[in-house]
């Protein structure tokens, strides 16, 4: 039997061309040198030699190669040293039986394997200090990716998002100021495209808000039941396209309202409940003929989800879901969403709806309302900064919990990553991650697209 090797030619002043050496098989017991690679060190030995082959095929040489030995003498030569190689493929079967190889390692015969890997070094200086004596040390279960992964308690999908689009009567797309990325669409075109590009990376469900023509605004806020209005001409338009896209909706009046506030507004500038509710049933129900999978009462009306409850009942939209904002708070991050719209108040503010944002126990009345007048999923606005709120909902109620991921905060972040302050993906991944954890089901935010297209390994 020939075993091949490699020689180098340089040893007697030869050009670089490699040699192969050809040597008998007695030098190494079969069953040592089978399936092992063919790299093996240089020996100064007089044997015959084949030039001229490709380097680039040295480690596909087998023992099977047509070749044939020179007639020479062996002079004294040293030990042979081959070594495996994780790019030569997997080691050869040795055609030994299971009783065989064990025999053999119950004799003793025990096959070679690596070596123990030495204990790593520390650093000069590090003090020489006796183990502490714990038993549990929870690094042991961070100390590699795989375990990290293994182990992690919380994941994040794209099937956790709900993106919100915002849509107007044009046909050209308008950048928003306050929100980089961020646009109001064109209802025909440019909403079709974005939901196309969502739905490509797993994001299947949208939110819409519109930016309503300020002639169409009124006290009363009647547009916002108007069955060929923006909102249910867009509902329509994107279930005849895509049937299978889950469509959330806003309820609220003030897209709608010429004094921009949530509600009917009383000439002492008294935000009107009941007489508002009334609007908001219409409003539900015609966007739940145009096709709305779920409609968000975001208003903070008392009483309106069984109100919208039973009108949707009532016009045989029982499969309609509401996804209440229960926890909705007089928050300081909206701006942006405001800007996006162009709804703000005209006067004051609305914290006579909205929730004090000092407030927690509070959440638990508006949870118990809520459940107790058929709300099929539960919101907490804003997201980041209300983390408290969620897990309070989350640990008090079996329904599913939304969180909003406002526009401020999608904002900051954006900022942040383009002043170099922070790493803008990772920040927003975890941002999202920790709304998950604080227990949200699923996520409205204006990431959805992007995050998405990380989570999906795209840039």
């Amino acid at each position: 039997m020939i075993l091949p090797t490699i020689a180098s030619a340089s040893r007697r002043g030869r050009t670089s061309t490699p040699e192969l050496l050809l040597l008998p098989s007695c030098i190494l017991p079969p069953d040592q040198f089978i399936g092992m690679a063919s790299s093996i060190v240089n020996m100064p030995l007089n044997v015959g030699t084949i030039r001229g082959l490709d380097c680039r095929t040295y480690g596909n040489l087998k023992n099977s190669l047509p070749i044939q030995s020179s007639p020479s003498t062996l002079p004294h030569r040293r030990m042979l040293v081959l070594k495996a190689s994780i790019n030569d493929g997997p080691m050869k079967k040795m055609g030994r039986s299971d009783a065989e190889c064990e025999a053999a390692v119950v004799a003793g015969n025990i096959p070679e394997a690596p070596p123990v890997p030495p204990i790593p070094s520390s650093p000069a200086g590090t003090p020489v200090v006796p183990s502490l004596d714990i038993n549990r040390r929870p690094r042991r279960n961070r100390r590699s990716p795989v375990l990290r992964s293994a182990f992690q308690e919380t994941s994040l999908s794209p099937a956790n998002f709900v993106y919100p689009l915002f849509i107007h009567e044009g046909e050209e797309d308008t950048p928003i100021g306050a929100m980089p990325g961020c646009y109001r669409l064109g209802w025909r075109h440019g909403l079709l495209e974005e939901v196309a590009k969502a739905r490509d990376v797993g994001v299947n469900s949208i939110v819409l808000f519109p930016k309503v023509p300020d002639a169409l605004k009124t006290p009363t806020g009647d547009e916002s039941y108007n069955d060929s209005g923006l909102v249910p001409r867009t509902i329509r338009l994107l279930k005849d396209k895509y049937p299978d896209l889950i469509i959330y909706t806003d309820v609220a009046l003030d897209p709608y309202s010429s004094d921009g506030h949530d509600g009917i507004v009383r000439e002492d500038g008294v935000i009107m409940n009941d007489e508002t509710v009334h609007q908001l049933c219409k409003q539900a129900v015609s966007q739940a003929r145009a096709g709305a999978d779920v409609v968000s009462p975001s208003d903070m009306m008392d009483g309106r989800v069984g109100a919208i409850r039973s009108a949707l009942d009532a016009e045989g939209f029982q499969n309609v879901s509401i996804m209440s904002y229960t926890a909705k708070y007089a928050s300081s991050f909206y701006g942006p969403f405001r800007e996006a719209l162009d709804s703000n108040p005209r006067f004051g503010d609305k914290k006579t709806y909205q929730m004090n944002p000092a407030n927690y126990r509070e959440a638990l009345i508006e949870l118990r309302a809520d459940e107790s007048e058929g709300a099929d999923i539960l919101l907490v606005k804003p997201g980041l900064p209300y983390l408290d709120v969620i897990r309070l909902l989350r640990d008090n109620s079996p329904l599913p919990i939304a969180a909003y991921q406002v526009s401020g905060e999608y904002s900051m972040i954006k900022a942040g990553g383009v002043l170099k302050m922070i790493d803008e993906e990772k920040v927003m991944l975890e941002s999202l991650m920790c709304l998950r954890r604080a227990g949200a089901d699923i996520i409205l935010t204006y990431f959805a697209l992007q995050a998405a297209r990380s989570l999906c390994g795209e840039k």
